[in-house]
């Protein structure tokens, strides 16, 4: 369909139909899906784009042959701060132009920018907002962090908000990158949970969805105390091990009748597309199914045609892509739609891979032991995204492990598989300074699996763990 792009990450199907879609880095255009021409309407120059912030939401409005307005969301710096802004252009023979600042000054941060848009059937701007890697944030409605924002189309406080004078709609919120209205007038949001629990939630005014305290469902002891004196609104379905959600669209078209009624999810971890069917009601998924899985690479959002075609697009070029990623057509955008009685499919060519040299041969993988094979499906599900396979972590943003000189101490391990790492930290002489969410929700033996696993693989064989290390670990964390 397109291929080339940077990070495509909006995309809208505009009223010309053609699919509108914003980048990265920071150019708007429009691309026809008859004919696979691009025509770009805007590179907005002052863009701050790193990890995952840059260009990102996008809405146009519903009425845009009377107001042709295109309501995008970006990251900037002010001085070495990272803000974010919504800002109104006018679109004109193929240009965006006339820039309004409808809200300025947005705290941003290196991560947890939320920044998804819609438009609301009541003509209200609907915003996500990240907690910016502060959970406190989530609950403090003075701030505007960690929310979901509503806002009139000029930017100003509806009268019916929630709180006079505030955009706040709804709080509790981690990072939610998914945001879109069903035909019945539900408003659903993807969020990204912390090491556990990402979720699919149906927002409502005022609610409150619990993070940074809850994580998914009220289940755990101190959720349960919590959500028992909080009215905490649950989600419609999480996820554990986290499968990193992002774009989510509404699925009501005739071409693909078995998938009417459903969310439809894209994901960067678990690189799919999730068909998430619901109740006559919509307050409820009562079933999940899987696409394309792996078969793209991290999957960023996705657009509906009116005929009811499919449009995802791919992240492939952003700062943490999967293994064999980007390939040289990333990245791009792709077409699913049901295929025709009689119609012909012609087949891709299949990568072809050069005959193992006897060099390359001698590096294959060896085979592990028994011991260690536990751990290694434990660091799949859950390390593998930041650490990678490799143990080689991501430069300048995830630390690696291969080597590192907290793999050889074992205390050191399991305290921070139990309870997280935050601030900077040196590793083989370079400071890193994200956060590690604590992995306390795993077991005693999953801990120790893990961390066996780490040792041996990225620690030069050294010694495991025991499960009854952890077990003793955690009970003196709780004194």
């Amino acid at each position: 369909m397109a291929s080339g792009l940077d990070v495509p990450w909006e995309m809208v199907w505009g009223p010309d139909n053609n699919i509108w879609f914003t980048e990265q880095g920071g150019t708007v255009s429009k691309l026809n899906p008859a004919t696979g021409q691009r025509k770009i309407l805007l590179k907005i120059p002052d863009v701050y784009r790193r990890r995952s912030m840059g260009l990102l939401g996008m809405a146009l409005h519903p009425d845009f042959k009377k107001s042709p307005y295109v309501f995008l969301d970006y990251t900037y710096l002010q001085g070495e701060a990272v803000r974010s802004r919504v800002v109104r252009y006018t679109y004109q023979r193929d240009t965006l132009t006339s820039p309004v600042i409808l809200l300025d000054d947005i705290p941003g941060a290196n991560g947890h920018n939320g920044s998804r848009v819609v438009i609301s059937p009541d003509g209200k701007l609907m915003m996500t907002t990240g907690d910016l890697n502060v959970g406190k944030n989530a609950q403090d409605k003075n701030s505007i962090n960690g929310k979901i924002l509503r806002m009139n189309l000029d930017g100003s406080v509806p009268a019916d908000n929630p709180i006079p004078g505030s955009r706040v709609w709804s709080w509790g919120h981690r990072n939610a990158q998914g945001l879109v209205w069903g035909p019945n007038g539900n408003l659903y949001s993807s969020e990204h949970g912390d090491a556990s629990n990402d979720e699919l939630n149906l927002i409502g005014k005022s609610n409150n969805y619990g993070w940074p305290t809850v994580e998914g469902y009220c289940d755990r002891p101190e959720e349960k105390n919590f959500c028992a004196t909080t009215q905490v609104t649950e989600p419609l379905i999480a996820w554990t091990p986290v499968i990193a959600p992002a774009g989510i669209e509404f699925y009501n078209g005739a071409a693909i009748p078995e998938w009417r009624n459903a969310i439809l999810l894209t994901t960067l971890k678990t690189q799919t597309l999730r068909v998430l069917k619901l109740n006559s009601g919509g307050t409820a998924v009562v079933k999940e199914e899987i696409y394309l899985d792996k078969a793209y690479g991290r999957l960023r959002d996705v657009v509906v045609s009116p005929a009811g075609d499919i449009y995802v697009s791919t992240s492939n070029k952003d700062w943490n892509p999967a293994e064999g990623f980007p390939k040289p057509t990333d990245d791009r955008i792709i077409r699913l739609y049901r295929i025709k009685k009689g119609e012909t499919i012609t087949k891709a060519p299949t990568q072809i891979t050069a005959p193992a040299t006897q060099a390359t041969a001698s590096a294959a993988p060896l085979a592990l032991p028994d011991l260690v094979i536990p751990g290694k499906i434990v660091y799949d599900q859950y390390c593998v995204s930041c650490h990678k396979s490799d143990g080689l972590g991501v430069a300048e943003t995830f630390p690696p492990l291969q080597g590192a000189e907290q793999v050889g101490d074992k205390n050191a391990l399991i305290k921070i598989m139990l309870n997280g790492l935050s601030g900077p930290v040196k590793v083989k002489g370079v400071e890193y300074n994200q956060q590690m969410p604590a992995f306390a929700f795993l077991s005693d033996k999953e801990i120790a699996d893990v961390l066996t696993y780490v040792r041996y693989q990225f620690g030069d064989k050294a010694s495991g763990i025991a499960t009854v290390e952890v077990t003793k670990a955690r009970g003196a964390s709780k004194k």
